[in-house]
C-alpha cells in the first residue's frame, strides 16, 4: 500500500525548532522529488520547500529561506524537514508531498501523486 505518514508536530515556543519527519511505504522515495506544503486555518495551502530527485536541488519559499531545510535519509525510506527560528506564522498543518517525475515544485500541488495525511505544527508562548 503507497502511503505518506508525517510525524514530528507540536508545540513549540517562537523562535525553537521543529523537525517533522515524512515515510513513505510502497513506493522508493528517494527517487521522488519531495515537496512540504502548509495550511493555516482560513488560507490556502501553500508550498514551503521542494527537493528534487533528478539534480538534488532545493527550491523554498521566501517566507522560510535560511531558517528551514529538507534532508533525506534513503535507507530508512523517510525525508524530514527541519524548522529553526520559528515563527508565529508558521503555526499550520504540514503535509509532505511525492512527485514520481523526480522534479518538484513549491507553487503548485497538482504534480504530486502521493500526499501524507498531515501533522500540526503550532508555534505559541
Amino acid at each position: 500500500q503507497v502511503q505518506l505518514v508525517e510525524s514530528g508536530g507540536g508545540l513549540v515556543q517562537p523562535g525553537g525548532s521543529l523537525r517533522l519527519s515524512c515515510a513513505a511505504s510502497g513506493f522508493t522515495l528517494e527517487y521522488y522529488g519531495i515537496g512540504w506544503f502548509r495550511q493555516a486555518p482560513g488560507k490556502e495551502r501553500e508550498g514551503v520547500l521542494c527537493e528534487s530527485s533528478l539534480d538534488g536541488r532545493t527550491h523554498y519559499a521566501d517566507s522560510v529561506k535560511g531558517r528551514f531545510t529538507i534532508s533525506r535519509d534513503n535507507a530508512k525510506n523517510t525525508v524530514y524537514l527541519q524548522m529553526n527560528s520559528l515563527k508565529p506564522e508558521d503555526t499550520a498543518v504540514y503535509y509532505c508531498a511525492a512527485d514520481s517525475s523526480g522534479l518538484c515544485t513549491v507553487v503548485a500541488s497538482d504534480p504530486y501523486d502521493y500526499w501524507g495525511q498531515g501533522t500540526q505544527v503550532t508555534v505559541s508562548s
